[in-house]
């Protein structure tokens, strides 16, 4: 009994539960495909380059494209949405953006809505917008500021301040100072009206003073760099110079060894050329055989030299 209870269930599941599975798994494999074609693409690109450029119908034309292949693309809706918005059709807006919401749960998608109800007066439904944005994404002073410009309608003005603070602790501006000091003088509170015209002459000497050791910074590497850049020179022209000193002295060194190899020869010339008449101006001896015989030379007597003379 057991096992045919068993038997039955799995029969149950793999005809109702795996087709099933198997279909959505197919459509989402397909989604994914489509997204990344080669047409898609371009037809992204050529939207974001329409809007860029400000050519609502050519952005328009291109993502009605996606969306007819990508029914359930949750950016072209928010990218039409903001289109449509610019141009004041803040109907068509709005439903562009419920559907990229129902598509992805975005605080982008909350936060354009919530900007389109706050434009066309709808302030609770503004702050609603806002206050699920925040909740999905509380990091962004700018949904803060636009939180408070709701609540400021509903004329919650301590919310609206409390939402003011959030975001200035968040990005301490004077942007966000000017807010708050426009709405304490909407209340005629003049006590905090004088507080935060306080609180924005100090944050602009703080930036003052930022801005100029940053200059003052800015300045002092560029001066390092400069005198870097005249050390290097100074170094390559010292380097050029040592190789032109040295190429010099090289030529002045192989200069001097050819001069003294030819003084060398000339000397052994000279020398060879005096030896070769030395030889030749000594005089030879005759041999007339092993043993050399020299004659005597014979001096004439007075005798002699006397008869010679009478003869």
């Amino acid at each position: 009994m057991l096992s045919a209870i068993l038997i039955l269930i799995f029969t149950f599941f793999i005809v109702f539960f795996i087709p099933d599975y198997a279909k959505r798994r197919q459509e989402n494999l397909d989604e994914d495909d489509i997204s990344k074609t080669p047409q898609m693409k371009k037809l992204w690109s050529l939207a974001q380059a329409a809007m860029r450029e400000r050519k609502p119908l050519k952005a328009e034309k291109a993502l009605l494209t996606i969306l007819k292949f990508d029914e359930k693309n949750a950016a072209a809706y928010n990218r039409l949405g903001i289109l449509y918005a610019r141009e004041k059709h803040f109907k068509e807006a709005i439903e562009c953006f419920e559907i990229a919401q129902s598509l992805d749960n975005n605080a982008s998608s909350l936060h354009n809505v919530g900007l389109i109800y706050l434009e066309t007066g709808k302030y609770e439904k503004a702050a609603m917008a806002f206050e699920q944005a925040i909740a999905l994404e509380g990091d962004q002073p700018g949904r803060y500021i636009a939180y408070a410009k709701a609540l400021e309608k509903l004329g919650q003005r301590k919310d609206a301040i409390k939402q003011l603070e959030t975001a200035y602790d968040l990005n301490p501006t004077t942007v966000i100072l000017r807010h708050m000091l426009e709405i304490y003088e909407n209340a005629e509170d003049y006590e905090n009206i004088e507080a935060t015209k306080r609180r924005i002459e100090d944050l602009q000497t703080q930036r003052a003073l930022i801005l100029a050791k940053e200059e003052k910074a800015k300045a002092a590497k560029k001066q390092a760099a400069k005198t870097a850049r005249a050390a290097a020179k100074t170094a390559k022209a010292e380097a050029k110079t040592a190789r032109t000193k040295a190429r010099a002295d090289a030529k002045a060194a192989r200069t001097a060894a050819k001069t003294a190899a030819k003084s060398a020869a000339r000397s052994a010339r000279t020398i060879n050329k005096t030896a070769a008449k030395s030889t030749k101006s000594t005089p030879k001896t005759t041999k007339t055989s092993s043993t050399s015989v020299t004659r005597p030379v014979v001096k004439p007597t007075p005798k002699l030299a006397k008869k010679r003379k009478i003869i």
